[in-house]
């Protein structure tokens, strides 16, 4: 399905992907995790170039997408679906509009774009707020509009670029809901960018953990959780048994009183 070689971006005098390799199969939920500047979020604007990588290959499908020209680079975005951090919707347009705008524009019949919209916003849950404009909905609904705009192309690959970063913490659960839900049912291969490691233990079938530029480990959640190789690793260990034993304790305290 995806298949990345010697990747290798560079700003300035910062190493921001250093030589990594990485390969998802179809299907596959594959999370990427590690510190902030670690280079997760330039590996996977690099997969449909909204960064242009500096060397290295990416296949997507058996296409070299480091190669493509302008035209082909476009098509082959249409199957690939990209959320963002920050919700990027129109304010003047509804929901609707905002999910079947890119359809229109790439070509496709106004009303086959319309039902196509309605789909992508039964499947986050936003059937009843398709004529909504965004500033009558939360930043959860927001962030909701912003994956049924990416569904609706009915994307082979999904890739997410810390979905839940902008959100308060409240709503942020609304929004890994959809998630779980649409990994659950594989309708398409994701690559996730988060530090949501709830996510990440439930739902992940490959935890890919990076630090400086480099992939340090890789494994199911069970096995980089629980017994990790790499320094990364054992931080997100200790992370996760502080909270489990801080949860135990609060707990324990409800109980007494």
């Amino acid at each position: 399905m995806l298949s990345i070689q010697n990747l290798y971006k560079q700003f300035g005098n910062l190493i921001a992907v250093n030589d990594l390799s990485l390969e998802v199969n179809k299907g596959e939920t594959v999370v990427l995790m590690g510190p902030s500047g670690c280079g997760k979020s330039t590996t996977i604007r690099t997969i449909n170039r909204l960064v242009e990588p500096d060397r290295g290959t990416i296949y997507f499908g058996g296409i070299d997408i480091t190669a493509l020209p302008p035209d082909e680079l476009r098509a082959v975005r249409k199957r690939i679906g990209f959320v963002f951090q920050h919700f990027n919707l129109i304010s003047r347009l509804t929901a609707l509009e905002n999910v079947m705008l890119g359809l229109v524009m790439s070509g496709v019949p106004r009303e086959a774009a319309q039902e196509k919209a309605r789909e992508a916003l039964r499947k986050v849950g936003l059937e009843n707020h398709q004529h909504h404009k965004p500033g009558e909905m939360s930043g959860g609904q927001q962030q909701r509009v912003g994956i049924a705009r990416a569904l609706a192309y009915e994307p082979e690959l999904m890739l997410w670029d810390e979905p839940t970063a902008s959100l308060d913490p409240i709503l942020v659960r609304e929004v890994l809901v959809v998630m779980e839900e649409l990994a659950r049912y594989r309708a398409s291969t994701m690559l996730v960018v988060t530090h949501e490691l709830s996510f990440a233990l439930h739902v992940a079938d490959r935890i890919v953990l990076m630090d400086k530029g480099r992939i340090v480990e890789e494994g199911p959640p069970a096995k980089v959780f629980a017994n990790p190789e790499s320094h990364i690793g054992q931080q997100y260990k200790q992370l996760i048994e502080y909270q489990l034993h801080t949860g135990a304790q609060t707990l324990a305290g409800k109980r007494i009183a």
